[in-house]
Order: C-alpha cells, then sequence, then structure tokens
C-alpha cells in the first residue's frame, strides 16, 4: 500500500496554521535558505530535511515545502523532467495552506516564482528542458527584504 500524504490542512486548523508562522526559523531551516539563495539546491534540501525532522507542528509541512521547490530546481539543472514535475506538485500540495507571510519568509512570491518556473518547464517539455533559463530559478525572499 503506498504512504498515504496527509497534507497540513488535513492536519491543523487553518488559525493553528496561522499561529505557528509567528515563529522563529530553525536554525538549520535558516542554513537551507541561504544555500537555497546561492544555487545549492541538493545542499539546500539536506538542511531543510534536518529542520523538518526535527520541529513539531505545522511548520514542519512548511519546510517540507519549500525543500521540495529546491529539489525540483535541483532536478531542472540535472536534466531530470519527471522528477522536477513531481516536485513541483507536491510543493504546491504541502505549501496551499499556509498565509502569504511565514516565519517572514515571503511565501507568496517564492510560490509564484516556483510557479512560473514550473510553466516554463512544462511549456519546454522533456526534449527540451536542456533550454531551460536559469535565471527563473528565482532565491527565496524574506518580507519587506528581497535579499
Amino acid at each position: 500500500m503506498p504512504h498515504e500524504r496527509i497534507y497540513p490542512e488535513q492536519r491543523y486548523t487553518q488559525k493553528e496554521i496561522e499561529e505557528s508562522g509567528f515563529g522563529e526559523l530553525h536554525p538549520q531551516a535558516r542554513i537551507g535558505i541561504l544555500l537555497f539563495n546561492r544555487g545549492e539546491y541538493f545542499e539546500a534540501h539536506e538542511a531543510l530535511e534536518l529542520a523538518w525532522r526535527d520541529e513539531p507542528g505545522a511548520v514542519r509541512e512548511f519546510y517540507r515545502g519549500i525543500l521540495q521547490i529546491g529539489v525540483a530546481y535541483h532536478h531542472i539543472l540535472k536534466g531530470n523532467y519527471r522528477g522536477a514535475v513531481k516536485m513541483f506538485d507536491r510543493a504546491k500540495k504541502w505549501l496551499a495552506a499556509y498565509p502569504s507571510v511565514y516565519r517572514g519568509i515571503n511565501l507568496d512570491q517564492l510560490k509564484e516564482d516556483a510557479l512560473k518556473a514550473e510553466h516554463r518547464l512544462l511549456e519546454l517539455g522533456m526534449e527540451n528542458i536542456h533550454q531551460f533559463e536559469q535565471n527563473l530559478l528565482k532565491p527565496i525572499y524574506f518580507e519587506g527584504n528581497p535579499e
């Protein structure tokens, strides 16, 4: 039997999700975001996974969603079309319930940037993934600070 995914809105109330967004980022999440913003997506995934494993509550799935965007970007750079498509799809589901700004991260911007990258990937298709414009792989921004 395949592993059943229970997304945040199925596990937590919207109030619980919103209230969990006021805390600080896990130290490994901060490292993961720094690595993500450097384009070191595999390493970012490793750090974010440590944060995901260590955190209780709704913030866990937030970290999971971010790390899956990073994995999608990594797959694009490695030419793995199917892997990138799968990770974009999963990331959207993990991040759907979170507010526009969560733990200081401009989540709306991250989702918008990932969606643009996904649309371009789908437009190119598997045969032309090598033509993907790497400038579409945008960093993670913090609220009120573009860097």
